[in-house]
């Protein structure tokens, strides 16, 4: 965030965990300051993924523009440096029309390396991916850590043994390249220079964040969640390790049409996984720099950034 008068780039980030109103603040915020919306989210990227995402219904869009919903099906990935691409485009855009982007979302992998570059690591190599796979299942997760350990300590320190995708990757990338994951992550592309405006909505009271959570994964079961999967497994080549039944609700829904776990099971995982990316989330937030927080429970965000945005950009 920047203080200077004169601001060439502005671009206002409303950050914040899963459930705590951040598509309703950018939308009120995109009335009031000529804006449009710009989505930071991993899951929103996928069609027919509506229930389980909390996707935006045109009604709660009020009219607003959004940026990169539905633009992929879900049997197809997404990196990191597709979203640099495409954010970057979109803020252009907005921006060369006069407009101000507001990036509103919960994955904060895709903030992170809009605020601060991110490394040209190369492409997934299925060929080695494959070979580590069979590793995996005859050595077992935690002897896979260890090849890692051994390689490339700084990656193996930041990612936990029962982490086996992250792992996965970090070997393939060492053994595709013959560089560690963290020396290619050292190597940061810069990215262009806009004026942040950060916000994050938080609450201190985690009791209040979880019943909200739980009340909501209730809400989008009862809203047909179930069926939404189904139709997803029927209308495309899905599997659970693809990213898109990755995300929180999809996978555990995925289990139990599987058979794999009952009802009830699936609910309280679902909660549950919910629950930790929430706390993923704030944990991210927390060492944020140059962010103004936001109270869940108080009726003037909407004023406080208004206020913060319009002041410094006059």
């Amino acid at each position: 965030m920047t203080s200077d008068p004169i601001l060439s780039k502005p671009v206002v980030c409303i950050m914040g965990p899963t459930a705590s109103g951040k598509t309703a603040l950018a939308v009120e915020l995109a009335k009031a300051i000529h804006g449009e919306v710009v989505s930071v989210d991993s899951a929103l990227i996928y069609t027919d993924m509506n229930i389980g995402t909390a996707k935006p219904t045109e009604k709660e869009k009020q009219g607003i523009v959004h940026h990169l919903i539905d633009i992929l099906n879900p049997e197809q990935s997404y990196s990191v440096a597709d979203f640099i691409r495409d954010a970057s485009v979109c803020i252009e855009d907005i921006l060369e029309r006069g407009k101000i982007p507001i990036l509103a979302g919960g994955t904060m992998m895709y903030f992170n390396a809009l605020h601060h570059g991110i490394s040209e690591i190369p492409a997934a190599d299925h060929d080695v991916r494959a070979i580590i796979a069979e590793q995996i299942t005859k050595h077992g997760s935690a002897w896979l850590h260890q090849q890692l350990q051994e390689v490339d300590p700084a990656s193996a320190d930041k990612i936990h043994p029962n982490d086996p995708q992250r792992v996965t990757r970090a070997l393939e990338v060492f053994k595709s390249t013959g560089k560690t994951l963290s020396a290619w992550k050292a190597e940061k592309k810069p990215m262009p220079s806009y004026d942040f405006f950060n916000f994050a909505l938080m609450t201190e009271d985690r009791a209040l964040l979880h019943s909200r959570i739980e009340k909501r994964f209730k809400t989008m079961l009862d809203a047909g969640l179930i069926d939404e999967v189904q139709e997803i497994i029927s209308n495309y080549t899905i599997n659970p390790d693809l990213p898109s039944m990755r995300s929180v609700g999809y996978r555990q829904v995925f289990e139990y049409l599987a058979k794999d776990i009952d009802y009830d099971t699936m609910v309280e995982k679902g909660i549950a996984a919910t629950r930790q990316l929430a706390k993923r989330q704030i944990t991210w937030l927390r060492g944020w720099e140059n962010t103004e927080w936001l109270d869940i429970n108080e009726d003037n965000n909407l004023q406080r950034v208004m206020q913060k945005v319009c002041v410094t950009r006059q």
